[in-house]
């Protein structure tokens, strides 16, 4: 397996006005780790994959596998294996043959060819899938066959580049399982692409976030979700996602939001300043005397849970909580309260505002999640 570093890495296309599709790209990628790049739509998470495996040109900066500067190898040098959206299998030869192109056109021996695609056949439960042809198989059954071509090369490092997102939402999820458990069995270094947050979470040993600007945050699924470093990554990572809502500083430094709740703050912050309060759904529960109270205007029912939109006086958004067990009836009278130590505050430019050292993140909050009004 490799190492893959990324130092100041940009892309441009040339034209009258440079278009930077990527710039200042700095990170670095362990041996055997599973590093997920996640992003909106035209981030370029899938062209950063693509100039790592060789296939876009990089404009600025330098990629190194192993401490070597790849800048200039070609794609069939580098000891990388991609797995596509769309499969990019071929049609006319059958699975046996799809998982065993790339050996071939390596001149394998033709018994040490039949060993390894066996044995990938075997991992990835195709064996009695190798005579049928990619037209007769399933979604996930060719995503499989997709993965096999590229373990049986047995690369430096696998390329991910959304592979799950042709699939229906219950393959996913199995597919996810399968990804999962190679990566635990091969002990290999994966670079994933996808704008699923889900699939980043559960899969990750460390997300990338990616933004119109760059990179927003690195680090472990959890630390981004416990701290987001911004209001971006805060609404990206997290589903449903953070409930947002705007807040200004009074002249005593608290945060005032909707109509009259106060926030004691352990961090200074200019009077009259806006600020953003951000809490999760998950992370606001049910209480009759708790002081985010309102109208329950929507309620979505997924099963064991329920995304419950409630409408609070002074708020331009409802506030979605999570709800495990029976949710209110619709149009009726509900209040809910914050869990301690989960709320976020962010300042006018987006950036998180931390307490201060060794202060509880939401200090002065009183049982209720906000304090009392004063």
């Amino acid at each position: 397996m490799a190492s893959i570093a990324l130092s100041r890495v940009a892309k441009t296309y040339p034209g009258k006005h440079s278009n930077y599709i990527l710039r200042d790209i700095s990170f670095d990628i362990a041996d055997g780790e599973f590093v997920v790049l996640v992003g909106p739509s035209g981030c370029g998470k899938s062209t950063l994959l693509r100039m790592i495996a060789g296939l876009e040109e990089i404009s600025d900066g330098e990629i190194r596998i192993d401490g070597q500067r790849i800048n200039d190898t070609p794609p069939a040098e580098r000891g990388l294996s991609m797995v596509f959206q769309n499969y990019a299998l071929y049609a006319h030869m059958s699975v046996f043959e799809n998982i065993a192109f790339g050996l071939r056109l390596a001149r394998v021996p033709k018994a040490e060819i039949m060993r390894a695609v066996q044995a990938v056949a075997k991992m990835l439960q195709l064996e009695h899938l190798l005579e049928r042809r990619p037209p007769q198989l399933s979604g996930g059954q060719r995503q499989r066959v997709a993965i096999g071509r590229a373990i049986v090369r047995k690369p430096r490092a696998f390329l991910f580049d959304e592979p799950l997102s042709n699939l229906d939402a219950s393959l996913r999820a199995d597919m996810r399982v399968e990804i999962a458990r190679l990566h635990k069995q091969l002990g290999a270094t994966m670079v994933y692409v996808t704008h699923d947050q889900v699939e980043a979470m559960t899969l990750a040993d460390r997300i990338v976030v990616l933004g119109p600007s760059g990179v927003q945050q690195i680090g472990a699924p959890m630390a981004l979700y416990d701290a987001p470093a911004n209001i971006f990554v805060a609404g990206f990572i997290g589903s449903p996602k953070m409930n947002l809502v705007p807040g200004r500083v009074d002249q005593h430094g608290r945060l005032r939001i909707g109509a009259g709740l106060a926030l004691d703050w352990a961090n200074p912050v200019a009077a009259g300043e806006a600020v953003t309060l951000g809490v999760r759904p998950e992370h606001l529960v049910p209480d009759a005397r708790g002081p985010l109270a309102g109208t329950v205007v929507l309620v979505e029912r997924l099963g064991a849970e329920s995304h419950v939109h409630l409408e609070v006086a002074g708020l331009t958004q409802p506030l979605v909580v999570a709800l495990q067990g029976p949710p209110p009836p619709l149009a009726s009278s509900w209040a809910v309260r914050a869990l301690p130590g989960r709320l976020h505050v962010f300042a006018p430019d987006g950036q998180r505002i931390d307490a201060s050292p060794g202060t509880p993140a939401d200090a002065g909050i009183n049982p209720n999640g906000f304090p009392e009004v004063a």
